[in-house]
């Protein structure tokens, strides 16, 4: 099976077709939506009504979270959002879960504890520069009921393309943004959300087989089951 990974959409609505075109032709037999969706200045609400009757498992990130928040505290890209999204919408984003478990895949935005804490980065301070995060540091992280078994780990937040393979043999995959595309391996402005690198190639991919022996292809700017859920 191959499987793209969408994340961090932000409700750039010609950045989601032309990856869904691309998804189309790799072949890909199933696509995952890793959070982030709508919240940003562009198409939210057409960005969902381009989405959801493709009915993807999907999880919320931590925008799904904040525009759902007090209307009168909301950053201007969840509540652009918040305004734009019809009452049903703002339903479908209620019911996301925040951790996914498809077989030994698990869809996470930031780790499986917080989808504001970035799985694959480090942030220096004070001056808010991201970089790698060791191997160990990765594992703690994953250390959560959910990701119990899981031989993949599919996340997203830091808009940053990356993978890892773990001492014991778990990949974790970020698959990039696909309505930010930012960030070359080593620097981003992580208080400003500014990227200070180049954005890496869409076309670059990984091809990699899970525990199950199911076959992934994660890309940049992408990345039949049992499927466990939480709100967490």
């Amino acid at each position: 099976m191959r499987l793209a990974a969408l994340s961090d959409i932000h409700g750039n609505l010609a950045a989601l077709d032309a990856v869904l075109d691309d998804i189309t032709r790799r072949g890909c037999d199933g696509i995952v939506n890793l959070g982030d969706i709508a919240s940003g200045p562009l198409w939210p609400r057409e960005t969902l009504e381009r989405l959801l009757p493709l009915g993807l498992p999907t999880i919320a990130g931590n925008h799904e979270r904040q525009l759902l928040g007090d209307a009168a505290t909301l950053a201007p890209s969840d509540a652009h959002a918040r305004h734009a999204l019809t009452a049903a919408q703002l339903d479908w984003i209620r019911r996301l879960p925040g951790l996914l478990r498809l077989d030994d895949v698990l869809l996470c935005h930031g780790t499986p504890h917080s989808d504001v804490d970035y799985l694959l980065e480090d942030i220096d301070d004070p001056a808010g520069t991201v970089h790698p995060a060791a191997a160990d540091t990765v594992a703690a992280r994953l250390r959560h009921p959910m990701a119990d078994g899981a031989g993949l780990v599919l996340c997203g937040h830091s808009h940053t393309p990356r993978r890892l393979r773990l001492a014991d043999g778990r990949l974790a995959c970020n698959p990039g943004s696909v309505g930010l595309p930012a960030f070359d391996a080593a620097v981003q402005d992580a208080q400003q959300g500014v990227p200070a690198g180049a954005a890496r190639d869409p076309g670059r991919a990984q091809r990699f087989r899970s525990r199950a022996g199911l076959e992934f292809r994660i890309a940049a700017f992408l990345s039949g089951m049992r499927i466990r859920r939480t709100g967490a």
